[in-house]
């Protein structure tokens, strides 16, 4: 049977794109993309010339069965998102479970993530800890969050930069005001940030700015902890 490669790909800096992650994309016969348009920029960087088809959480669901039409013709088939590991607050997990259940192999080359980065940045324990993604924007994120602000794992949440102050707000609304926490931006990239303090003293922080830019992940540490 054939191959389905989940690929990880370089969340800013391309050099951490590994040489085996290179070699399965200019091995396989096609390349199913989050978006072609800008993983074109990475293909074309690593001198991979391959098919190539948009595969992203709007179509996800309708493309599963391109994805095995091709896996059921003998033929390779690379995953890969914009940014990160497949799967992990991108799409990836319909393709998987279909590929298993039609008897083709799932083969992971592991890479970089936005979500352990930041979380060994950090500096907050990382023994323990839970990944909660993007929240819910409006259904059950109240909710959520008061559920979130009992956990004793510290906690990994990515948000978007121009909801950055609104989480923040929350996370100080729900949880204890002197709850330490770290704010990554731009990780891996040239404006590489990581800011850490109480959840109060980060929404200051940020308030004070003009603008806030970048792909954002705020680490919170558990109930209970303290240095």
């Amino acid at each position: 049977m054939s191959t389905l490669f989940i690929v990880a790909t370089p969340i800013g800096n391309l050099q951490d794109f590994s040489p085996r992650a290179a070699e399965v994309l200019k091995s396989v016969d096609y390349i199913a993309c989050e978006d072609t348009r800008t993983s074109g920029h990475l293909l074309q960087h690593f001198g991979i010339d391959k098919p190539t088809f948009a595969f992203h959480q709007h179509n996800e669901h309708r493309k599963v069965a391109h994805l095995l039409n091709i896996l059921d013709a003998n033929q390779d088939v690379a995953l890969i998102s914009d940014a990160g590991m497949p799967g992990i607050s991108d799409p990836g997990f319909l393709a998987v479970r279909a590929a298993q259940n039609g008897g083709h192999t799932v083969s992971v080359i592991p890479g970089p993530d936005a979500a352990t980065t930041a979380l060994v940045a950090s500096g907050l324990p990382c023994d323990r800890y839970v990944f909660e993604g993007f929240l819910p924007h409006k259904k059950g994120r109240q909710k959520r969050l008061g559920e979130l602000s009992e956990e004793e794992r510290t906690i990994i949440i990515y948000e978007s930069p121009n909801r950055l102050l609104k989480l923040l707000g929350e996370l100080e609304e729900h949880f204890e005001e002197n709850r330490l926490a770290a704010v990554a931006r731009e990780l891996t990239k040239k404006f590489e940030e990581i800011l850490r303090g109480t959840i109060s003293e980060l929404r200051t922080e940020f308030e004070q700015r003009d603008s806030i830019k970048g792909e954002i992940v705020v680490v919170v540490s558990g109930k209970g902890y303290s240095e």
